[in-house]
Formats: C-alpha cells, sequence, structure tokens
C-alpha cells in the first residue's frame, strides 16, 4: 500500500512512511493499547512519561496515522461533539464548563507537548473564525455568543463579529458577521501523529505496525501473529471499532472528505484573509472546515459522504466524486478569487467515530481491565489528548481533575441494527443538506435542521 496517497498531509510528511515490524509472536505487557492514531499514542506518551517503568505495548493495523489521525482538518479545537447545553442539561452547568475549560486547557497541553518533543507540525495556535453568511446564520451566532455567556464562558472565549470585523480575518463572499475563539490551533495532523509515534518510542513505548488486532478480550489483545496479554486492554480504534467483534454497533463509522489547492499566491492571500492562518468554518447545517497551510494551500473539508450499510469501511469510500465536486463549488463561492474551476491538487477521504447519542466518551473497566476512548465525530484532535491524559491518569489509579470530567465512564447507546442504522444515518445528513437549500431560498431557519439536533440531544 502506497500510505502517501491516503491524504495531502500523509503525502508530505517527508518520511518514507515504511511499517515498523509486526508483533513476532506472543508477548506480555502492563498495558496493551490497539490502534496508533492520536488516541492510543497520547495515551501511550502519558502514560510511558509518568511511570517509564510500564511496560506498553501499541498494536496498529496499518501504519501510525493510517486512520483518522493522518487525514482529518488539522483543528486542534476545543470543540466537543456535544454541545455545552447539552452537557448542561445531562451533567449541570458546572461539570459542562469543567468540560469545556479541559478542552481550552487541552489546546495549549497539545502544544506544549508538541514542542517539548520537536515535533514540527506547522502548529499555529491563531483560533477559529466562523462565518455568518446570511441574515438566518447571523442570528445563530448571535445565539451561539449568548449560549456561551449563560453558560460561564469567559466573554473573549467566543466573541461576536460584525461584518467589517469578520471579512478582516476570512474575506469570503457575502459576509454578515460570525464569531471568533481563540481556543483552536491549526495542525498539520499526519506531522502530529507521525512525530507523537517517535517520541513514544523514544520513551520506551513498544509499537508493532501491520499488527491487525481481531480480538479484544480482558487480559489481551489478539493479532494473526500472536497475543499480547495484558492486565490493561485499551481500545483507541475509533471509526474503526466495529471491525472488531463484538462492537458492530458501538459506533458508526461516517466519512468526511477534504480537498487541498495547489499554493495559492500572495496576492491571492491578500484578498482571502487568513493572515494568522486561522482555521475557519461557517453557520451552514451541513459542516465544512477549513485551514491555511504552512505552504499556502487551502485544505477544505466536508460532511456529505453517505454512510455504508452495515458500517463498512473500505478505501473505495474514501473518495465521492459527487462530494469532491461540491467541496470544489463551495469553496469557488466562498472565494471566488479562486476562478470557476478551483485548483484542486489533491482530494482524499476517510470515516470518523460517531456514537449513537454524539457523546464523546473514556473510560476504564477496573473489574475487567478494559479501557476505551472515542466517539469524537470528528472533533478527535485535542479530544484524543484530553483521552490520553484522562486513560494514563485512569490505568494508574490516580484520581485527578480529569477522572472527575462528566464524559468519564459515560456508555453510549448501541447503534440500531441494519437497516435502521443506515436508514437514520442517510436521513440525517440529507435534513441537514437540505435544511441549508431551505433556508437559502426563504431566509428562515429550518425546523427540520433544529428538530434533528433534538433527537441528537444537542
Amino acid at each position: 500500500m502506497r500510505y502517501q496517497e491516503l491524504s495531502h498531509w500523509l503525502s508530505t510528511v517527508n518520511e518514507p512512511l515504511t511499517p515498523l515490524p509486526a508483533l513476532p509472536g506472543d508477548a506480555d505487557a502492563d498495558v496493551v493499547i490497539v490502534g496508533a492514531g492520536y488516541t492510543g499514542l497520547w495515551t501511550a506518551y502519558y502514560l510511558a512519561v509518568a511511570d517509564p517503568t510500564l511496560r506498553i505495548v501499541v498494536l496498529e493495523a496499518e501504519i501510525a496515522g493510517y486512520g483518522a489521525s493522518g487525514r482529518n482538518g488539522g483543528w486542534c479545537s476545543a470543540l466537543l461533539p456535544t454541545s455545552l447545553p447539552a452537557l448542561a442539561r445531562r451533567h449541570g452547568r458546572p461539570q459542562a464548563l469543567a468540560m469545556q475549560r479541559a478542552m481550552q486547557d487541552t489546546v495549549r497541553e497539545v502544544g506544549r507537548v508538541a514542542a517539548a518533543e520537536g515535533i514540527d507540525c506547522d502548529w499555529q495556535h491563531s483560533g477559529t473564525v466562523l462565518l455568518a453568511r446570511t441574515d438566518v446564520q447571523l442570528g445563530r451566532a448571535r445565539a451561539a455568543v449568548d449560549e456561551a455567556r449563560d453558560h460561564g464562558l469567559d466573554p473573549d472565549d467566543l466573541v461576536l463579529l460584525d461584518a467589517a470585523g469578520a471579512a478582516a480575518r476570512c474575506a469570503a463572499e457575502g459576509v454578515r458577521g460570525g464569531t471568533y475563539t481563540p481556543h483552536c490551533a491549526a495542525v498539520h495532523p499526519a506531522k502530529l501523529v507521525r512525530g507523537l509515534a517517535r517520541a513514544v518510542r523514544r520513551h520506551g513505548v513498544t509499537l508493532y505496525e501491520r499488527s491487525p488486532v481481531t480480538a479484544i478480550r480482558p487480559g489481551a489483545a489478539v493479532t494473526p501473529h500472536g497475543t499480547v496479554r495484558a492486565a490493561v486492554v485499551v481500545r483507541a480504534t475509533e471509526a474503526y471499532t466495529p471491525m472488531l467483534p463484538g462492537h458492530r454497533r458501538t459506533v458508526a463509522p461516517v466519512y468526511s472528505l477534504m480537498v487541498a489547492t495547489e499554493p495559492l499566491s500572495e496576492a491571492t492571500w491578500q484578498r482571502i484573509g487568513l493572515a494568522d492562518r486561522e482555521t475557519f468554518s461557517d453557520y451552514r447545517h451541513l459542516i465544512v472546515y477549513g485551514q491555511r497551510t504552512a505552504d499556502g494551500r487551502l485544505a477544505f473539508g466536508g460532511r456529505g459522504a453517505p454512510y455504508h450499510f452495515g458500517s463498512r469501511i473500505s478505501p473505495d469510500h474514501d473518495r465521492e466524486p459527487r462530494v469532491f465536486a461540491a467541496l470544489r463549488r463551495t469553496l469557488g463561492e466562498l472565494f471566488p478569487v479562486l476562478g470557476p474551476d478551483v485548483p484542486v491538487a489533491r482530494a482524499w477521504g476517510g470515516p470518523l467515530g460517531v456514537a449513537r447519542d454524539w457523546s464523546a466518551s473514556v473510560g476504564l473497566d477496573r473489574s475487567s481491565g478494559l479501557g476505551w476512548a472515542g466517539g469524537y465525530v470528528g472533533d478527535g484532535v485535542g479530544t484524543s489528548n484530553l483521552a490520553g491524559r484522562t486513560l494514563a491518569d485512569l490505568i494508574r489509579g490516580v484520581e485527578s481533575e480529569l477522572t472527575a470530567l462528566p464524559w468519564v465512564g459515560h456508555r453510549s447507546p448501541r447503534w440500531e441494527p441494519e437497516p435502521l442504522r443506515w436508514l437514520a444515518i442517510n436521513a440525517g445528513l440529507r435534513v441537514m443538506s437540505s435544511a441549508d437549500g431551505a433556508e437559502h431560498r426563504t431566509g428562515r431557519p429550518a425546523r427540520r435542521a433544529t428538530t434533528f439536533a433534538h433527537l441528537l440531544g444537542h
């Protein structure tokens, strides 16, 4: 397999991506971690730093960063898939605010570790601008700011922008306002995950690649090459979780796709903005996201690809010409300076993990020794770091502010069996897409989107 072809990010890491040796046979460890994406590697990192005597093994089916960690939009943000009001309804406002503050701290923590470990990942901590390009979207922006204040966030945590203020950061066509939060960094995600893999190995962690785990059970992770026995087994497989026996309905793998332009001229960037490499999105319902890369490209992605029956994951699903065309159209609409035929250099995609209640979670069952983290719904660059630090505390038996956060020990319901799962997820994608169209035609908020959000507990 040519791993460089999986994403623009993996094609620009300046290393050969040659897999490390596979597990050579049965082995013993104190902790075995399944998955060498962000979650698994952060967990290994914090465990190894806290207790160098621990025998830690990480098992990866392909190479470190093969999944979403090497293909995402490069937002290290304080975003959670569950909204602040929804968290407050479930756990109370103090706990919801504690969770949000922990995520804000996490953005700084990722930057700190990257600097300390010498991981050159094009880190730029300049925040996120969310644009409002219609009156309806501007109403959502105002409501988001009011909501943040009502739940205890500081004025600087989410700032309402007028048209001039929003355009000064990101001069998209027809901007009427928006919001800005400082709690996000643009990052080259593949450089981060590959650098993190090197860091954990320097700290004494054993990483086996091309070692797919076929079963997880208390005390063991099983591969075709052998079994690793350990008191603690951590599942860090996110969208690939349904491939494990007994986990078909644990999360649903939903695809997100991206495009990256050729490097743009400085004159073009002067018209687009993003001078500080802010990440950007807008207040439409069907999510889009973008960043200005360190080498002067626009990397832009969004939802819209279908969910595949039976939670099927396949390289064939990484590319959907219809979605790539829609992303190019959207980029052209946002930034007409790019011209009618947006100069796309590379297009790619991959699955992300969606829990049934749209809630990320982390936990450790002490009776079985089985740990887990995931359900990030695309917000995993930052959330995975918080998960790794939390798992490290849980595994070591340390009570901390992190282990008291409300997502610890949360158990999401299982997804419905097929065909209900296929019908529900794809219906939801259509609802959000049609809601944007309805708002554009009528100039009024689309009730269908609000109803669907309520069904998800948002």
